[in-house]
């Protein structure tokens, strides 16, 4: 059984797994902004092309991705808040990581252990070519929603996926999987935290880094305690609005701002407020201007996108079906109150494991029984514990 495990390759992990959504890299920052209002999925993939007439023929490659929280500290840097609508024509490179090798082209038959080995190197998303339908092939064409590149379709496999695949065999790494993360030696002190009252501003850097490395930032109190946490996975299910929350507000109120429900009246009154006093009142009427704009132009598509199995369902900016449903699903039956998913030292790595996927992270931060926050445990360091597995095994 361990040998035909190390036998697996990333085509054995990509069935079922649907075509991906693309964005052209000559598309502005708009164009991203609308694409992401249109379809259900948190990230598009951006590709560049040599022919860009015509992006199924021609020699393509996917060069990054794109998701809400990219456009809403995008949007919140301060200058681009005095003016949303020149930043959101902005070429979308404005928004491509700049971190490297986040996203890696692989052949179905790369093994398991080289795509572990291409996320311990940094790599978030590896692109695998699927075969194309006939009638995938009879709806190419170069539109922004296009799923076709070289004339075929792409998937691609995330670190989650591996860890789901794991999982299903964990009683291979028995007795590795049921010591406890502090054994292991896999809590890691690298992690971004802010401080509760501290202006939210301050943690735009640590919220695009948090993306880039598909972890959190923690929120402490003045004794190191874990309060809670700004999570892009929460971020990703909002509207470009809360550009306008994050300049203005503390990071205890945008925590609020972000919590289920949508965001209290009275805190937002504080931003309308406090945007009045820096002169940028016009901020949000700018920003729901080109809201309107892309809500009117999803609706009077939407009839022939119910049609078109390539197009996502219409939907307006600011009540996301999909998207924004899950995030607010995600706050109140998993993190009440930007409540951080937490284990201690103790925990075993199995259950550390499916806490994470339950509840659809690629972390979980670690604590002592005082709340104290001590470190984090990654995706990338159960990885690493499993691929000295394998060695052994091999």
């Amino acid at each position: 059984m361990a040998v035909r495990f190390l036998n697996y390759v990333v085509a054995d992990l990509c069935l079922g797994k649907p075509p991906l959504r693309s964005l052209p890299a000559t598309v502005t920052v708009g164009e991203a902004l609308t694409a992401l209002k249109t379809f259900e999925e948190n990230y598009i993939s951006v590709w560049s092309c040599k022919d860009h007439s015509h992006q199924d023929c021609g020699d393509c490659v996917c060069i990054g991705k794109v998701c809400m929280v990219d456009i809403i500290c995008f949007l919140a840097n301060e200058e681009n808040l005095s003016c949303p609508a020149e930043a959101l024509s902005s070429p979308l490179s404005a928004l491509l990581s700049p971190f490297p090798g986040l996203v890696k082209h692989v052949e179905p038959s790369s093994s398991l252990l080289d795509a572990i080995d291409l996320i311990l190197q940094g790599t978030q998303n590896l692109v695998v070519p699927i075969k194309t339908s006939s009638r995938s092939k009879a709806l190419q064409n170069c539109s922004t929603n296009s799923t076709t590149h070289n004339g075929g379709e792409f998937c691609w496999l995330t670190q989650e996926d591996v860890i789901r695949f794991l999982l299903s065999s964990i009683g291979l790494f028995s007795p590795v999987s049921a010591r406890t993360v502090e054994s292991l030696g896999i809590i890691s002190t690298d992690f971004m935290a802010i401080w509760y009252h501290s202006p939210a501003s301050t943690a735009i850097g640590a919220i695009s880094h948090s993306l880039a490395q598909q972890t959190s930032v923690g929120v402490v109190d003045s004794n190191g305690i874990l309060v809670g946490e700004i999570s892009p996975f929460t971020l990703a299910g909002c509207d470009e609005s809360v550009a306008a929350a994050i300049a203005t507000l503390s990071t205890g109120d945008l925590m609020s701002y972000i919590d289920c429900g949508g965001p209290p009246e009275d805190i937002v009154k504080v931003v309308k407020e406090r945007l009045k006093e820096r002169n940028y009142e016009g901020t949000l009427e700018e920003i729901e201007i080109f809201s309107s704009s892309i809500s009117s132009s999803i609706s009077s598509n939407s009839s022939s996108s119910e049609d078109d199995e390539s197009s996502g369902s219409p939907i307006t900016p600011l009540t996301r079906p999909g998207r924004y449903s899950r995030s607010r699903s995600y706050s109140v039956r998993m993190v009440r109150r930007s409540e951080a998913i937490v284990c201690h030292p103790g925990s075993s790595l199995v259950a550390v494991m499916i806490q994470a996927l339950t509840h659809r992270v690629n972390y979980v931060w670690v604590i002592e029984d005082d709340c104290r926050l001590i470190g984090i445990v990654t995706f990338t360091n159960m990885l690493e514990v499993f691929r000295e597995h394998f060695h052994s095994m091999s």
